[in-house]
């Protein structure tokens, strides 16, 4: 079974995360063996965002059980609609369906599909991530100003724009999107230079995550007790704000790249684990 043109050429989503272990890659449980030119696929993938718009799905598994944790894993692109593979919506806590959980039973994958070679997934699953990271980092700011201007619109209407307070959240937001829009640019401009994001994706992640979360609560805060009671826009963005810090690697990892990768600091002792994702997604691949 071959992939084909059109499908190594279509929209692909990643599954990594499972239901019991989220942050945790190397800790995977999904499941691959090879039957002659296949891998036979069985576990659970689960907040797998596109799932419901892909036509493949980039799957972290482990295809040798006995190998070390970081050396046994696989990347293979599974076609998302073939026999096996089932893709449940998971519900958020906007009521939106979003994110999705990715049931894979038997499903078979060409090893033509197959990223980074047999046991070479880590390697690749982290790479797959660093460009996750620089691809929505590098154009946060523009989603981040529509937002802001419309929250100003909105200050506006409910004549909450001379309050001191809120003029001194809204310049903060201003002040923030700015530096984000600056930060994206320069991402962009040392993309055109090197190939793959390296660790500046994760301080631009960071910085438009942990904005992004803060922001939700100044929405909140300026519609007073209507935030609380009325469903809308900036109650969606409230609520889906703090997951912004935990998809594509937390905001923890994001810190431990940056300050490790950008300003040399010494390696956690006790974080050996993300320094193995860190020496990846940092740029700085070692076997």
């Amino acid at each position: 079974m071959d992939l084909g043109p059109e499908l190594r050429a279509s929209r692909c989503c990643l599954g990594f995360s499972e239901p019991d272990h989220g942050s945790d890659l190397a800790g995977v449980e999904t499941r691959a063996h090879r039957d002659r030119d296949e891998l036979v696929v069985s576990g659970t993938k689960a907040w797998v965002s596109g799932a419901d718009r892909a036509a493949t799905i980039l799957v972290l598994c482990r295809t040798d059980p006995d190998a070390p944790r970081y050396e046994g894993l696989t990347c293979v692109l599974v076609p998302v609609r073939a026999p096996g593979v089932e893709v449940r919506p998971q519900r958020q806590m906007t009521g939106a369906d979003c994110l999705f959980e990715v049931v894979l039973d038997g499903a078979r994958a060409p090893l033509s599909g197959v990223v980074g070679g047999l046991g070479g997934g880590w390697r690749a699953a982290m790479r797959a991530l660093a460009f996750a990271r620089g691809g929505r980092a590098a154009h946060a700011h523009l989603d981040a100003e529509r937002e802001l201007w419309a929250l100003v619109d909105t200050a506006r209407r409910l004549g909450r724009d001379r309050d001191p307070l809120v003029r001194q959240r809204l310049a903060w937001a201003y002040g923030r999107v700015r530096t984000m829009r600056v930060l994206g640019e320069r991402l962009l401009a040392q993309l055109a230079i090197k190939p793959e994001p390296g660790p500046e994706a994760s301080l631009l992640t960071l910085f438009e995550t942990e904005y992004r979360r803060r922001f939700g609560e100044i929405a909140v805060d300026l519609l007073g007790a209507d935030g609380l009671v009325c469903p809308g826009r900036w109650q969606d963005v409230f609520l889906s704000s703090p997951a912004a810090t935990i998809a594509a690697g937390t905001s923890e990892i994001q810190r431990t790249i940056v300050a490790e990768r950008m300003l040399g600091l010494p390696e956690e002792p006790a974080a050996a684990p993300a320094r193995h994702v860190e020496e990846v997604a940092g740029g700085t691949a070692r076997g």
